[in-house]
């Protein structure tokens, strides 16, 4: 090899390198963009204090979609334990090596890729992402909604809201979540979070919707 040749090789590799710095530099930039976990995820109240625009698009899901904020956050604390990249673990080979895992579900509200894409193209947010906090609960509330209408769901059974979420509105109706008992259990913890959160909420709800000047003279 002559010493072009060499310096050709190099300047490929160094180009090669720079170019896999500077992906793993954006990928490292994008995660820090996406919002923690917050503190204390037991209470809205505290929730919506640590982040007061996740308090602001909880609301505008609820006006817009008619389900109350307490469901719409009992389900992404069911999903995600709101953990904006949160994935199912992967299935195990030889119970050692690491699998595929179940499902496409992401995000705060673990939602499949087809569901996300329907939401996207019939709620008009089209470019919606599912690590977005404001775009998973405006997507629950929607999918809530739905099976309001379609299953006649009232909008505060959250219990019954989960299972048509989990098994779609089809699964819901032919009675598919009876079979599963992990599935019960989850859909009766979705409902007593979603009632205490609806409590908390009563509590802190008026300090929420001040704006920051009356907070300030609070």
């Amino acid at each position: 090899m002559n010493i072009f040749q060499s310096r050709r090789k190099y300047a490929f590799y160094s180009l090669r390198s720079s170019r896999l710095l500077l992906l793993l530099l954006v990928n490292s930039f994008l995660i820090a963009c996406v919002a923690s976990q917050p503190n204390n995820i037991t209470n809205v109240c505290s929730i919506f204090e640590d982040r007061r625009g996740w308090y602001s698009a909880a609301k505008s899901a609820e006006d817009r979609w008619g389900i109350p904020i307490a469901v719409n956050m009992a389900f992404i604390y069911q999903e995600s334990s709101f953990r904006a990249l949160a994935k199912p673990e992967r299935t195990r080979i030889l119970w050692v090596l690491p699998g595929p895992r179940p499902s496409s579900a992401y995000g705060y509200a673990q939602a499949l890729d087809g569901t996300w894409d329907e939401y996207r193209e019939i709620s008009g947010n089209s470019r919606a992402s599912r690590s977005d906090f404001n775009d998973s609960i405006d997507f629950i509330a929607w999918y809530n909604r739905n099976s309001r209408r379609i299953n006649d769901i009232s909008t505060l059974d959250a219990r019954n809201l989960y299972f048509a979420y989990h098994e779609g509105n089809g699964g819901y109706r032919r009675g598919t979540h009876w079979d599963k008992p992990w599935l019960l259990n989850a859909a009766d913890r979705v409902q007593t979070i979603s009632e205490r959160f609806a409590s908390q909420l009563n509590s802190c709800r008026h300090d929420l919707e001040k704006n920051w000047f009356q907070r300030l003279l609070s």
